[in-house]
């Protein structure tokens, strides 16, 4: 009788796994990349970012379309500046200069009718520190703060004038292309009211006086009409309207989009366009003065998915213009027509960035086809876009796929059924794997570090048990192979080699056979509490052994899609030296 020799294993493994809830994802700032645009954006093409990081908006054109105004708080100004910067196709390159006094609070900027001056708002004269927040616990308010006076300046900034002078707020300043009036909105009379006064200040005229917000107003290019947004609270909304004025706060989650003829000093025929129910506002004209751009979070009224639209002056022919997740807002075109800037969260490089862009505007796209079938295959075009970075856990392609199926989902009418009435549902996926412990002894014997890896997928216990070898691990009738036929492997640690036998070539064998979870599971099934794998091939007598392969390494596999998805037993790959006398 041939005497045996029993190999006893202690097999601890001890594997972190580190995990990272996406939330919201790094987005790294890009310039005129296509990704930025979705497809159905088909009225703009060669998008422009031309800020990075910050909250930049409201971005308005001089006269010779060279440049930008825009409002932006950076470092190192803890509130709004006002800013200006080349426009394409222009130098984009360069850091925004800075036109404000970088003292208080601004907003609304705005080139004169000859370009040489730029009027803003400011509050720098109450006192140098940025205001207060608003309260917020009265809910999504914005600050009416009558500290804002409108200023003059050189593009420099140098020669600073004040233009208005009242303990009332006076901001929201537009320009006439044709003769310099300025159309602008005040408290002075107790609401909040259009007003125009001439190029230089001058006499000021009073052009609305229905009770509500008036705001945010600009001239048609021929001055002959004006477009703005306005609330029109009756009953009890209109007495919290003015208990929040009262407190400096209006509310802007109701206002519609409002046309009016200016003659001389008044407006006539003032008419509503929008019928919306939502927010709406930052309206601005198309260069016919027929159609009208403005921002909107019409079909999410209750939340911050703002977009672009596009309506006649009468009201019909709504058109939605952007798509992008999040906001998209203060569409202005250029002097001659043909560029669009306008104030987006797409290309953020952390979330709340919203940054300025400029794209050609399409005024007759391709009209996309609108059967179902071209639908979806948009649909997985877009999704499908090397641009989504393969949707891995934690990239911005991800994170815009998923905003891009919530919008989807909310146009073709399905139903929210994740977390707090929305369309997502978190879970917990690991992005990393750590070896905290990996430690091996034969008959006692510590194996070092160097000869021995852990599986990713292997589970973190410890195991005593007898050693028992069975070929490759593999079980396949199909292929006339069972390594594990005679064996008893209950109970005990497995060793098998890696790869696949001769009989097993071919690349699907290869693939579905010598993957290691394949081994691990196929131990598992035969009862086994371990598995150790070793290349070490068989080799017919007269042939050369192979050169090993290096030890796998510790790194997730796109089996591993949760933290609890190991084999069930602990997995572990040998050296060669170590590992060949358990075979």
């Amino acid at each position: 009788m041939r005497k045996t020799t029993e190999t006893r294993l202690v097999f601890t493994i001890a594997l972190a796994f580190s995990v990272f809830i996406s939330l919201n994802p790094v987005r790294a700032a890009a310039e005129e990349p296509a990704s930025l645009l979705d497809p159905r954006e088909s009225h703009l093409s060669g998008l422009v970012q031309l800020t990075h990081g910050g909250e930049n908006a409201e971005a308005y054109w001089s006269p010779d379309g060279r440049e930008l105004t825009f409002q932006s708080t950076r470092p190192p100004y803890g509130c709004d500046q006002i800013f200006r910067m080349p426009a394409p196709p222009g130098d984009t390159g360069g850091e925004p200069r800075l036109v404000s006094t970088g003292k208080g609070r601004t907003t609304c900027a705005y080139y004169t009718v000859d370009g040489r001056r730029v009027l803003y708002s400011s509050t720098h004269h109450a006192g140098d520190a940025c205001p207060p927040p608003p309260d917020r616990s009265q809910g999504y308010v914005w600050p009416i703060d009558r500290n804002f006076e409108i200023w003059s300046a050189l593009p420099d900034g140098s020669d600073l004038k004040r233009v208005t002078t009242n303990d009332a707020y006076d901001a929201e300043a537009t320009v006439c292309p044709k003769d310099g009036s300025v159309v602008f909105t005040s408290t002075r009379d107790g609401d909040l009211d259009l007003y125009l006064m001439g190029a230089g200040g001058g006499p000021v005229a009073r052009l609305t006086d229905t009770p509500g917000y008036d705001g945010g107003a600009f001239f048609s290019q021929d001055c002959k009409k004006i477009v703005w947004r306005a609330s029109r609270p009756a009953g009890p909304e209109l007495d919290e309207y003015r208990k929040l004025l009262g407190q400096g706060l209006v509310r802007p989650t109701r206002l519609e989009i409002w046309v009016a003829d200016v003659d001389g000093r008044r407006i006539h025929n003032a008419r509503q366009v929008t019928q919306l129910g939502a927010a709406s506002f930052a309206p601005s004209f198309f260069p016919s003065g027929e159609r009208i751009l403005f921002s909107s979070n019409y079909g999410d009224p209750k939340g911050r998915e703002f977009d672009l639209w596009a309506v006649n002056a009468d009201g019909s022919g709504l058109e939605r213009i952007t798509y992008s997740a999040g906001f998209d807002g203060f569409p202005l075109f250029s002097p001659d027509g043909t560029r669009l800037a306008f104030s987006s969260n797409r290309g953020q490089g952390k979330p709340g960035d919203t940054n300025v862009f400029v794209a050609r505007w399409v005024d007759s796209p391709r009209t996309p086809p609108n059967t179902e079938a071209d639908a979806y295959l948009r649909d997985i075009q877009w999704l499908a876009d090397d641009a989504r970075e393969g949707r891995g856990i934690g990239t911005k392609g991800l994170e815009e796929s998923s905003r891009y199926l919530e919008k989807r989902f909310k146009e073709i009418g399905i139903e929210p059924a994740g977390e707090e009435g929305t369309y997502f549902q978190k879970f917990e996926a690991p992005v990393a794997v750590e070896a905290k412990r990996a430690e091996v002894s034969l008959d006692g014997e510590a194996v070092a570090r160097a000869e021995l890896e852990p599986a990713a997928f292997s589970a973190s216990t410890r195991v005593e048990a007898e050693v028992v070898a069975a070929g490759y691990g593999i079980t396949a009738p199909e292929l006339d192979l069972d390594d594990y036929k005679g064996i008893d492997a209950k109970g005990k640690i497995v060793a098998v080699r890696r790869f696949v036998p001769s009989a097993a070539t071919g690349e699907a064998n290869e693939r579905r056979y010598g993957d290691f979870r394949y081994k691990a599971w196929n131990a598992r099934e035969h009862g086994a509490i371990g598995l150790i794998v070793v290349d070490a091939p068989l080799v017919a007598e007269g042939e050369t052994m192979p050169g090993e392969a290096p030890l796998p390494a510790l790194r997730l596999d796109n089996g591993l899609t949760l933290a609890n998805s190991d084999a069930g037993i602990p997995v572990v790959t040998l050296s060669r030296a170590t590992g060949s006398p358990l075979l």
